[in-house]
């Protein structure tokens, strides 16, 4: 706008970057007690059951609009 250029990128200095923030740079991962496993587990399955019951709603409730539709149709039929 003004005519002058635009100010040259900053470069990273040569070497290894700098540890970013995650998993990878907080340490050795504690060690995980056989109780926790059970209780992740246990919570796992419940939220699996959860959908298992989701599918079946979802599948009766669809048979149910077929078969209400089919119903009217073979009513209506001429």
């Amino acid at each position: 706008m003004d005519g002058h250029p635009p100010q040259p990128r900053q470069r990273r200095p040569p070497g290894p970057a700098p540890p970013r923030p995650g998993l990878q740079h907080e340490g050795p991962p504690r060690p995980v007690t056989p109780d926790e496993t059970e209780r992740r587990r246990l919570r796992l399955e419940k939220k699996r059951e959860r959908y298992v019951w989701y599918y079946l709603a979802y599948f009766l409730f669809g048979i149910h609009i077929v078969a209400f539709v089919m119903i009217y149709a073979v009513l209506h039929a001429k």
